[in-house]
């Protein structure tokens, strides 16, 4: 199959490695520094290349605050059968792009990145197969997780962004807290390290993307939930109820399980 993937990025570049030894594929970024990282694939940077290439399938990599705009760029310039894809991991406004665009598409969230995911070691990762979305290329799709050991899920696009309010907003949440009322410590514990280092990893992600993924109708809900917790673990604090925290230790260890 002839694969476009738009963007050499993280994730555009391990879809490359990933797919370009069983298909013939080609990366496509406006910035040529970033092709100089992609190998064994065409390098383009323009749209009469990929009018050429005649790409049976579109996978789009760029950050999220593109994806859209990638799209409208390229869509004029793609085979009428082209299938094309996205990989955000915000679908907002593609279930109405898609349905106006008269493509058949395909939309999946690969739930790990570069950041902290082993990409060689994936068996303990998720995926998210929009089930709404053209039949050939979910199979596509779900052959290649599969082959990648991931763990696959299918959700609407609508049930994908209550679960991402969820699984992303309540940790970046929890990271934005813990970063906003950190203290330099000449001589951290195990445990305030490890933090740190999940700290860093999510402010290292696009602006862009914490914003969307905040922004989610789903998350105002999971915030206040927080809050909720918050202020229950602050009175058994404030009144030192032991068996209070017992309790809520109790229930919280439930919760991990």
């Amino acid at each position: 199959m002839r694969i476009l993937i738009l963007g050499a990025g993280k994730m555009g570049s391990f879809f490359t490695d990933v797919l370009s030894f069983k298909h013939e594929t080609a990366v496509f970024d406006i910035n040529p520094q970033q092709l100089r990282f992609v190998y064994n694939t065409y390098r383009f940077t323009t749209l009469e290349e990929i009018r050429e290439f005649r790409p049976e399938l579109v996978i789009n990599a760029v950050t999220v605050k593109y994806t859209l705009e990638a799209f409208r760029q390229i869509l004029p310039v793609l085979p009428k059968d082209c299938i094309i894809s996205d990989i955000a991991s915000v679908k907002t406004g593609l279930k109405e792009f898609y349905e106006e665009s008269g493509f058949r598409y395909v939309s999946t969230h690969p739930m790990f990145g570069p950041t902290f995911a082993n990409l060689d070691k994936l068996s303990t990762e998720n995926a998210i197969i929009i089930s709404e979305g053209d039949h050939m290329g979910k199979i596509f799709f779900k052959d290649l997780y599969q082959e990648l050991g991931l763990n696959i899920f299918e959700y609407t696009f609508s049930g994908h962004d209550e679960t991402v309010a969820y699984s992303l907003s309540i940790p970046f949440v929890s990271t934005f807290v813990f970063a906003a009322v950190m203290k330099h410590q000449d001589a951290p514990g195990t445990t305030f390290k490890r933090h740190m280092a999940i700290a860093r990893g999510v402010l290292n992600e696009d602006d862009y993307l914490l914003q969307e993924v905040l922004f989610n109708p789903h998350t105002p809900a999971q915030v206040e939930s927080i809050r909720t917790e918050l202020n229950d673990l602050l009175d058994i604090i404030s009144q030192k109820d032991a068996e209070g925290m017992k309790r809520y230790l109790t229930k919280i260890r439930g919760n991990i399980k």
